[in-house]
């Protein structure tokens, strides 16, 4: 299984993060779009949403990734994120080691199973 976090719009408005991983199905899956980028080490990020509903596979560079509501994690190399908070008060992240941040966005298809198993069950209200 492959760690992974999920950040999502909560009913609340405001991004939230879950910690799961993605099962390996062994199905393919059909996506919109998937292209690489490069950040250079130190770089950071402020307030923003997903463009798209997405997989971001982070090839290599340590991340610290935080919401309005104060959520915080980190993303390592070879871990995904499954960023689906396209609405709301969004992300932001900085770069926290001394690695450029290569990654993969791969956009999903509508409907797209994503095959995320989160680590907890959602709280009353909350949605992933």
């Amino acid at each position: 299984m492959i760690r992974a976090w999920q950040l999502y719009t909560g009913p609340d408005g405001h991004s939230h993060a879950v910690p799961g991983t993605i099962q390996n199905n062994h199905e393919g899956a059909d996506a919109d779009s998937i292209h690489f980028e490069e950040t250079p080490a130190h770089s950071a990020l402020d307030w923003h949403r997903a463009p798209t509903t997405q997989y971001v596979i982070t090839l290599s560079g340590t991340l610290e990734f935080v919401t309005r509501t104060g959520e915080t994690f980190v993303i390592h190399p070879g871990e995904v994120l499954v960023a689906m908070d396209t609405t709301g008060t969004g992300h932001k992240w900085r770069l926290v080691d001394d690695q450029p941040w290569k990654r993969a966005y791969v956009a999903f298809k509508e409907g797209m199973n994503i095959n995320f198993c989160a680590d907890k069950e959602p709280a009353e209200g909350e949605r992933l």
